[in-house]
């Protein structure tokens, strides 16, 4: 479990955390899984119980993920803003988050996947994919290099975690 954790954090960090911070995340995660119990009673600053929807290995995953790593937001305007304010003032965008304000959900997301494909051509552009169950926002993504993708979804399977695509999700959620 923890191997399957440290290849699915460093792929879905894309360079954002570094080696010891991906090996501390995993660790606790595993021991998480792997004995929530006494991991709680070890860890009582942790804030979770039994009416959390996810399990306790996976809280701590998600919870440990940087807002450089994982981007939480309740609409897409909001959510491009988080994105873009990640890579920093010398990265451009051919798009700007206020230009998605009035836009339909499927269109923000489209311009925005099509954005963030475009860019680190040699590693397949970034995808942006759902990551875990939604807990206190609408949306919850994580930008993955596009070559990486199918090992992602591999590896959030073997742990567990939920992930999909987020334009494949939304276009079959509203049927397109």
């Amino acid at each position: 479990m923890k191997a399957a954790l440290v290849e699915l954090i460093s792929k879905i960090s894309s360079g954002c955390m570094s080696a010891d911070e991906i090996l501390k995340v995993a660790d606790e995660a595993a021991q998480a899984y792997a004995d929530p119990q006494t991991f709680l009673a070890a860890n009582p600053d942790i804030n979770y119980d039994d009416t959390f929807p996810i399990p306790l290995g996976e809280w701590v995953v998600v919870g440990s993920l940087p807002e450089t790593v994982l981007f939480q937001a309740d609409n897409y305007m909001d959510l491009f803003a988080l994105i873009v304010a990640s890579f920093g003032p010398g990265v451009d965008f051919n798009i700007k988050p206020k230009q998605l304000a009035k836009t339909e959900a499927l269109t923000a997301l489209n311009r925005i996947q099509v954005q963030m494909g475009s860019m680190n051509k040699q590693n397949g552009g970034y995808t942006l994919m759902n990551f875990s169950q939604l807990l206190d926002d609408e949306l919850q993504v994580v930008l993955v290099y596009g070559d990486d993708v199918p090992r992602v979804l591999e590896l959030c399977a073997e742990v567990g975690i939920a992930a999909a695509p987020s334009l494949e999700a939304l276009k079959v959620a509203i049927h397109v």
